[in-house]
């Protein structure tokens, strides 16, 4: 695909508003969008799950989930690509399923798989600029949502994805994935048995070098894989500052705090490095009068963030995806008795108060916490969860248990508050960067629901109700 400056910044169009970064509301949601709070909403049990799946390149976690998972057919699927709708087909074929309804050839064809009768969960998992609007198109058509990461950017968006869940009483879930990765999951369960004491401060990341997946072009005989549809996150990145990529580091990070669930964010403040290695590489990989050597970018390399909560924990998130270093999402959660540490994973804690934990545990001892204390779902499904893939597995224990909670009726393990907390930080650390790291309130899209909330329970699944066994 060959694209010019001109035709580029156009494309960059839907964000001008979002670059201004103004507008905001903190004060919106009196009245649970008129349908009651969404804290632990569970609606009725799918015995057989429908999914249409929108965006079949991401969406390819919940092909291999929903294909392998009884109980769950995906009746609908989407996507502009040839190339991946012939995939996901054959794939559908290979695992003995019937073949979904296609939807395809022009730009709002997803509006159509919202509309059709026969799916009762929309699978999300286009470009981001689309996360809202379909998010919201098929709530109102009457369908549950899961919808990739971030599922939006500002305030309002949150806002309005929150007042209309509610509203219906329709599921609007983030698909964050890292919440379910296994030593998060040994993290999390750590926590809930105390080993790391009172928790105190954590730290989270998304450090990834993404300069060549940016500024790739779209390859269609190959299925658009190593690129970014019409250089989707490329035109993001030009135009906005502070960290656009936050649930990978913070995801497990709330669900370790009990945020929304006992605890509460209270306000940011963010600051940025300057812009140096996206345009570097730029004009070191392409001929100077190229529209991507020409293009100024505004997201800075690293971004830092910190958070306070309302029981007075703080909490790190960083940003670098133009850096070149080695993946990371940091992963490190403290305590009063010691602490986790991830990339790579270490463990430390005292046995008895004052004693110290001055040094991190030998490999050995580590590996023997990671087997011992290792989260009940990974030691049911984890071996499964390897076998199907997907960053390590994480992905089909997140569609699992998706599919699990839908079948039986349950609350989901990520809420539409979490979806708004976690995702209105892109806008508010871009207008803290913007103003000279200033404080930003974050508000309370649970309206103190999180004083009395339950923390998430052991999130287990009856594999023998599911034909897994």
């Amino acid at each position: 695909m060959k694209t010019d400056r001109r035709e580029f910044l156009k494309g960059a169009a839907w964000m001008g508003a979002a670059a201004a970064v103004v507008g905001c509301s903190t004060t919106k949601g009196f009245g649970f969008g008129d349908g009651g709070s969404m804290a632990t909403f569970a609606d009725k049990p799918f015995k057989k799950l429908r999914v249409g799946i929108v965006g079949l390149g991401r969406g390819g976690a919940g092909v291999n989930g929903f294909n392998a998972i009884p109980g769950c057919e995906i009746t609908a699927i989407c996507d502009l690509n040839a190339v991946r709708i012939k995939r996901t087909l054959d794939a559908t074929a290979k695992a003995g399923r019937p073949a979904p309804k296609v939807y395809t050839g022009g730009p709002e064809e997803w509006k159509k798989l919202c509309d059709d009768e026969n799916v009762d969960l929309v699978y999300n998992a286009t470009p981001w600029e689309l996360h809202v609007p379909i998010a919201l198109y098929a709530m109102n058509a009457g369908k549950h949502v899961a919808t990739e990461v971030p599922s939006a950017f500002t305030v309002d968006e949150c806002w309005e994805l929150v007042e209309t869940s509610e509203r219906l009483k329709r599921h609007c879930m983030q698909l964050e994935n890292c919440c379910y990765g296994e030593i998060e999951m040994l993290a999390l369960n750590l926590c809930r048995l105390g080993k790391l004491g009172d928790l105190v401060h954590a730290e989270g990341a998304y450090i990834h070098d993404l300069r060549g997946y940016n500024y790739a072009d779209w390859i269609d005989d190959k299925g658009g894989d190593g690129a970014y549809w019409e250089f989707w996150r490329l035109r993001h990145n030009a135009v906005h500052k502070g960290n656009q990529y936050t649930t990978h580091g913070l995801g497990p990070i709330c669900w370790y705090m009990d945020v929304n669930r006992g605890d509460c964010f209270d306000y940011l403040v963010s600051l940025e490095s300057n812009q140096f290695n996206f345009e570097a590489y730029a004009k070191a990989a392409f001929p100077k009068d190229n529209w991507k050597a020409k293009l100024k970018v505004e997201m800075g390399d690293m971004n830092t963030m910190l958070i306070k909560t309302k029981k007075g924990r703080s909490i790190m998130i960083q940003h670098d995806v133009s850096s070149p270093r080695p993946y990371s999402r940091i992963n490190t959660i403290t305590g009063t008795k010691g602490l986790l540490c991830d990339y790579p994973y270490r463990v430390a804690w005292e046995d008895k108060p004052g004693a110290g934990a001055h040094s991190f545990f030998a490999d050995e001892k580590a590996e023997e916490i990671r087997k011992e204390f290792m989260h009940p779902l990974w030691k049911q499904s984890g071996d499964m969860a390897k076998k199907m893939g997907g960053h390590g597995g994480m992905d089909f224990l997140m569609v699992l248990r998706l599919a699990y909670c839908l079948q039986n009726g349950l609350p989901l393990d990520q809420n539409v508050y979490d979806l708004a907390s976690w995702c209105c930080l892109c806008e508010l650390s871009e207008k803290s960067v913007r103003n000279r790291s200033a404080t930003m309130d974050i508000p309370d899209f649970t309206r103190g629901a999180w004083k009395t909330t339950a923390p998430l329970g052991d999130l287990s699944v009856d594999l023998g109700k599911m034909g897994l066994a």
